[in-house]
């Protein structure tokens, strides 16, 4: 089985959040692929489904973003899924919305909720879907920045971009992480700068 984390904040008031675009990309697979209802289950609201064949559970973990390992390693460990077959969905600030990266083990780059799930999985082999926010410029903005939501200009992007990941899937079941990177990519084209703005630029 294939385990696919969307990481974010429960609620509404978080549901359009940056910081809750993980989730999002886990909305698009569950709706292009027609999985079963969302239930509430290791902590979490999960779904089961296929993609391409291939057997898979998308999660959100309801624990809050900071301790999502928690969550995911009950799901891992109730299942026996190898390290190899988990993809974790989160934002990343320093791409440019709408820009898309994945990657496998590494350090958390500050992110509170992939180090929680690399402590409670003993481990940090897992696949990293890493999609585009932008940064704001300054470390002390950061904070707001990840919990308010996507500026009307950027919006569209980032629905191109959930768009894409859904309809490049079956790439990320079968493994090949390059390729579907490169489609995802493809189908929603992106500007290619940092996501680190100018002194002195604001969103639209």
């Amino acid at each position: 089985m294939l385990l696919l984390v969307g990481l974010g904040n429960p609620g509404a008031k978080y549901a359009g959040n940056r910081h809750n675009i993980g989730f999002m990309a886990v909305d698009a697979i569950a709706r292009a692929y027609s999985f079963g209802p969302w239930k509430k289950k290791f902590r979490s609201e999960v779904c089961e489904g296929s993609i391409d064949g291939v057997r898979a559970l998308l999660m959100k973990p309801q624990t809050f973003y900071n301790d999502s390992g928690h969550a995911v390693a009950e799901a891992v460990r109730f299942y026996k899924i190898p390290q190899n077959e988990i993809v974790v969905f989160y934002d990343e600030i320093d791409l440019a919305p709408g820009r898309f990266r994945m990657k496998v083990g590494g350090g958390a780059a500050g992110k509170n909720g992939i180090r929680s799930i690399s402590a409670w999985l003993d481990t940090d082999a897992y696949r990293r879907a890493r999609l585009g926010t932008g940064h704001p410029g300054h470390a002390d903005l950061v904070h707001g920045h990840v919990l308010s939501d996507f500026a009307k200009s950027e919006r569209e992007g980032v629905d191109r971009l959930l768009e894409a990941l859904a309809k490049s899937a079956p790439l990320l079941v079968r493994g090949d992480d390059e390729k579907f990177q490169g489609e995802v990519m493809r189908l929603a084209p992106a500007e290619k700068a940092g996501g680190r703005k100018k002194p002195g630029e604001a969103d639209a």
